[in-house]
């Protein structure tokens, strides 16, 4: 069992590091079947449901949870923010429509150049309608991407990397990189802990499953108290390993989000969700 995982890690990791050889698809059918091979009692839909696919024990106080979930009133705040209009007249749905775009993020921008994620799209609707921007982590910008989410269940991921555009295989491959890189003082990469710890505990938790990962956000904490977008997570694990944070919404994140929902291609969305 042991030399099985120790195959496929090495077959993964040395995928990881090849840019030249490995197209996207190759990389997220390879990250898929890590993670099927090693949980293969998990149906392949089940990953969307992150720790919970493969700890019976904490699945089932989350459907209990679940039950009354504690993301509700975030919902209900997205809703009321979504149809409230601007001060010009015009509101988020003359930029989202119904506002069930989540599966459309993140995805290349051909002409600015660069990677576009959901929560930036909602600022960029705010600042193109007169409004001040939304603080990035928490907070109403948090509830309007509950509230998209929320109405975007059950669509599949669907990220394009558009391989005939030079630059868009950049921004994939760095957001690549900085999945696969060790950084921090604790030397850990996102694989250290997604990958080959997925399933194994630290301290009373334990690790989830990268595949899946980005398909339930954004996400009430109970550590939070509160729900919180995707990059504010990116950034506690960053500060976990003792590393480098970088902005939210700042190229290196929107990168590895890119490069991270890419890889869950095919699984439906679930969000918001709640976690520990």
């Amino acid at each position: 069992m042991l030399r099985k995982y120790a195959i496929l890690l090495a077959a993964v990791m040395a995928l990881a590091w090849s840019s030249t050889h490995a197209s996207p698809e190759d990389d997220r059918m390879a990250f898929e079947k890590y993670f099927t091979t090693k949980f293969p009692e998990v149906p392949l839909n089940d990953f969307q449901n992150g720790i919970y696919s493969v700890d019976p024990v904490a699945r089932a106080d989350w459907e209990q949870i679940e039950e009354f979930p504690p993301y509700e009133l975030a919902v209900d705040a997205g809703e009321a923010e979504y149809n409230k209009p601007f001060a010009n007249g015009k509101s988020y749905s003359d930029c989202f429509g119904d506002g069930a775009v989540r599966a459309q993020y993140p995805y290349w921008d051909s002409e600015r150049r660069e990677v576009i994620t959901m929560e930036l799209a909602i600022n960029e609707c705010r600042t193109d309608n007169g409004e001040k921007p939304l603080k990035w982590n928490k907070g109403k910008i948090a509830e309007l991407s509950a509230y998209m989410s929320y109405i975007s269940r059950g669509q599949a991921v669907d990220v394009k990397i558009p391989e005939d555009d030079p630059e868009a295989l950049a921004a994939y491959e760095r957001g690549k990189q900085f999945y696969y890189t060790k950084r921090g003082q604790l030397n850990f990469s996102c694989f250290d802990c997604h990958g080959t710890g997925a399933g194994k505990g630290v301290r009373l938790e334990k690790l989830s499953p990268a595949l899946g990962h980005t398909t339930h956000w954004p996400v009430y904490r109970s550590k939070w108290g509160a729900v919180g977008t995707l990059h504010r997570r990116f950034g506690g694990c960053n500060r976990q390993v003792r590393a480098k944070n970088f902005k939210s919404q700042g190229q290196e994140y929107r990168e590895l989000e890119y490069f991270l929902t890419y890889m869950s291609n095919g699984l439906e969305l679930n969000g918001p969700g709640a976690r520990r």
